[in-house]
């Protein structure tokens, strides 16, 4: 369970909730523009385009939950599990690709959205694992950049490629899906509400925010997706970086999962981690559920010709600034 947004104010901002029910080591990890990727299909890498997200490096390989390229082209990968589809073999006429290859090929290689949905056309996904021991993801994508967004499904019907007018994602049912339910919404708004229900009777806002009574509350996928919507379109994020960055960790925490409230066998969900890409500058901000400190790695104060990873892990560890 996730959730992905993208956001464009003086600068142009994506990130993401990471939603799961244990950690998995995960890190910011800058790859290099010389690092070498070599895809299961065979294909070695030796120049792409220098990438910064949150990844779990296995082997001195980074799969990537979320990354951004230095040309402020940017991808996450939200479970889309029962519905992502998987070929059990390779297509010699397409690009095969592992789930988990994905997201460093279209960074790799491509400096916007349009490029992107060039790529995916010819892209064959197979059921290919990183490692026996590691199963493969089922996912689907939000790829952005400044101008625009789309959604990625590639489902038993095919590879679709939907546009994504509002920048935001989350989990099942499947896109077209999410956005024919937001028509049950149209009436929410962030004005308070005037008397529609009859003139014979009179009736007053009694609160604040009556306006978007009916807003779902719960943690599902289609409620998030809502309630992030609205939250989102509704926000103001014009303003200094320091405050842009503030609201969309604002809209991030308005669909965070505390942890306790979604029980997964024996576990429960939460938000292990909210990032936030500043893609104009390769700014890396997040925070982790432990830590609600913004912390930051700068994409550009590394060496990207370097052929070897780079990788800062997270911290989790409370910081309180105590006033006495």
């Amino acid at each position: 369970m996730c959730t992905a947004i993208s956001i464009k104010g003086n600068n142009h901002y994506f990130g993401r909730n990471l939603d799961l029910e244990k950690r998995y080591g995960e890190s910011i990890v800058i790859t290099p523009r010389n690092y070498i990727f070599r895809y299961k299909s065979g294909e070695i890498e030796r120049r792409h385009f220098a990438i910064i997200g949150t990844a779990l490096v296995v082997e001195n390989y980074p799969l990537y939950f979320d990354g951004t390229n230095e040309y402020g082209l940017s991808v996450a990968g939200l479970n889309f599990v029962g519905n992502a589809y998987l070929s059990a073999r390779e297509d010699p006429n397409k690009i095969n690709l592992a789930p988990y290859e994905i997201l460093p090929y279209i960074l790799g290689k491509c400096r916007s959205v349009d490029e992107s949905e060039e790529f995916i056309k010819k892209i064959n996904i197979v059921d290919k694992r990183f490692t026996d021991n590691l199963q493969n993801a089922q996912l689907h994508w939000m790829i952005s950049d400044k101008s625009k967004s789309i959604t990625w499904e590639n489902t038993q019907d095919g590879s679709i490629i939907y546009p994504n007018p509002i920048g935001v994602l989350t989990n099942n049912p499947p896109f077209d899906y999410q956005m024919m339910n937001l028509n049950n919404y149209m009436g929410l708004s962030s004005a308070e509400p005037i008397n529609k229900f009859s003139d014979k009777v009179k009736l007053e806002n009694y609160s604040r925010g009556m306006g978007a009574l009916g807003l779902p509350g719960d943690n599902s996928s289609v409620s998030r997706f809502v309630r992030c919507s609205f939250n989102k379109l509704n926000s103001r994020i014009n303003g200094l970086e320091n405050e842009e960055i503030t609201q969309f960790f604002h809209i991030l925490s308005s669909v965070e999962q505390i942890e306790g409230t979604v029980m997964v066998g024996n576990n429960y969900e939460r938000t292990q981690y909210s990032s936030c890409c500043n893609t104009d500058t390769g700014e890396y901000f997040y925070k982790t559920y432990e830590n609600s400190q913004i912390n930051a790695i700068k994409m550009h104060n590394e060496n990207l010709d370097s052929d070897k990873l780079i990788s800062y892990k997270m911290g989790v560890s409370q910081q309180i600034r105590y006033a006495n």
